[in-house]
C-alpha cells in the first residue's frame, strides 16, 4: 500500500517574509533561540509552508535578526543549506524528547558536530603556493560556524535543562511549531492556532449533530 503524501506550497520569499513576521513567537523562543530556530519553517493552513532559511538573504536575516551575523555576511546557498540541515536535526531531536523516544543518533551526531565547529586556534593548512602554514577559516565560514555552534549549544541546553519537561508541539495542525507550555493546559503555540482548533472543534460538533 503507497503511502500518501501531502502536497505543499512554498511561498514566494517576499511573501513569505511577511507571513512569517506576522507569526508571533512560540512561547519559550525569548528564552531559547534553538527554538526559534527549530520554528524558522512553519507550515501554515491550506498547505503552504514557508521558510525563513529559504534562500541565504532571508537565512542572513535570520542570523542578523538574532544577534548571530552581521547584516553583510554574505551567506551562501551553502551556508543557508547547512542551516536547515542542523534546524531538521535540532527538530527530529526536540520530537524525540517531546515523544519519550530514543535519540537518533544521527541527530545527536549533528548537534555535537556543529557545537565542537569553532576552533580554538588558527588551523593548520597546506597549498602550493605556501605549503604548511597557519591560517583561519574564511570570514563568512567563520560567521557560519559560531552561528551554527552557538545554535547546537542552545538547543542543547533547551533538550537537558529544566525546561525539557514543558517541551510540546503545537496541537493545532497543520502548525508543526514547538513550544514551552507556560502552564499546564496550554496547546497551541500562539492565539491564531487555538482559535483555529477551536474552531474546527466547533464545526466537528455540527458536523455530527447534523448527521445524526
Amino acid at each position: 500500500m503507497m503511502a500518501s503524501r501531502t502536497m505543499r506550497t512554498v511561498l514566494e520569499p517576499t511573501v513569505a517574509d511577511a507571513l512569517h513576521a506576522a507569526l508571533p513567537p512560540a512561547p519559550g523562543a525569548e528564552r531559547y533561540v534553538a527554538l526559534d530556530f527549530a520554528n524558522s519553517a512553519v507550515a501554515l493552513p491550506g498547505g503552504q509552508f514557508t521558510d525563513a532559511l529559504g534562500t541565504p538573504a532571508a537565512a542572513n536575516r535570520w542570523l542578523t535578526e538574532h544577534g548571530l551575523a552581521p547584516a553583510d555576511a554574505g551567506l551562501q546557498a551553502m551556508c543557508a543549506a547547512q542551516l536547515r540541515a542542523l534546524r531538521e536535526q535540532v527538530r527530529t531531536l526536540l520530537a524525540s524528547r517531546i515523544d519519550g523516544h530514543p535519540a537518533p543518533s544521527a541527530a545527536l551526531q549533528a548537534v555535537n558536530d556543529a557545537m565542537t565547529r569553532v576552533p580554538t586556534a588558527s588551523l593548520l593548512r597546506w597549498d602550493d603556493a605556501r605549503g604548511l602554514h597557519r591560517g583561519a577559516a574564511h570570514p563568512t565560514t567563520q560567521i557560519l560556524d559560531h552561528a551554527l555552534a552557538t545554535l547546537a549549544a542552545d538547543a542543547a541546553e533547551l533538550l537537558t535543562g529544566p525546561d525539557a519537561e514543558q517541551l510540546s508541539a503545537c496541537g493545532s495542525p497543520p502548525c508543526n511549531r514547538y513550544l514551552l507550555r507556560t502552564h499546564g493546559r496550554r496547546q497551541w503555540c500562539s492565539v491564531r492556532c487555538g482559535d483555529r482548533a477551536r474552531a474546527a472543534r466547533a464545526y466537528a460538533r455540527r458536523s455530527q449533530l447534523k448527521g445524526a
